[in-house]
């Protein structure tokens, strides 16, 4: 059983710094694509970042650097790294899975597992 769970949300300041980890489990092969995803209310899903599990090249990003994916092989585990963070920023963060995939991919409809997600929250 595929299981992701994301954690390291909470409520931060403008101009402060987040953290997000994604821990998988579950997986029958070594070579998955990992991406982070973020949704508000009355908002589109928004694809941030997206990382090979096995070379952890970031193959997606959407912040122009203000995020930056990075992953932990070992532990199974692919960070967020969040800076300046703006109100805009506060949502849903989710990450997704995509096993074996075929060629890269930042669209949502392409991965097929997902976390719960956690809330974060940017306010002064």
């Amino acid at each position: 059983q595929v299981q992701l769970v994301e954690s390291g949300g909470g409520l931060v300041q403008p101009g402060g710094s987040l953290r997000l980890s994604c821990a998988a489990s579950g997986f029958t092969s070594d070579y998955y694509a990992i991406g982070w995803f973020r949704q508000a209310p009355g908002k589109e899903r928004e694809p941030l970042s997206c990382i090979s599990s096995t070379d952890g090249n970031t193959y997606y990003d959407s912040q122009k650097g203000r995020f930056t994916i990075s992953r932990d092989k070992a532990k199974n585990t692919v960070y967020l790294q969040m800076n300046n963070l703006k109100p805009e920023d506060t949502a849903i963060y989710r990450c997704a899975a995509r096993p074996t995939p075929i060629y890269y991919s930042a669209n949502y409809r392409e991965y097929n597992y997902w976390g719960q997600g956690t809330q974060v929250t940017v306010s002064s």
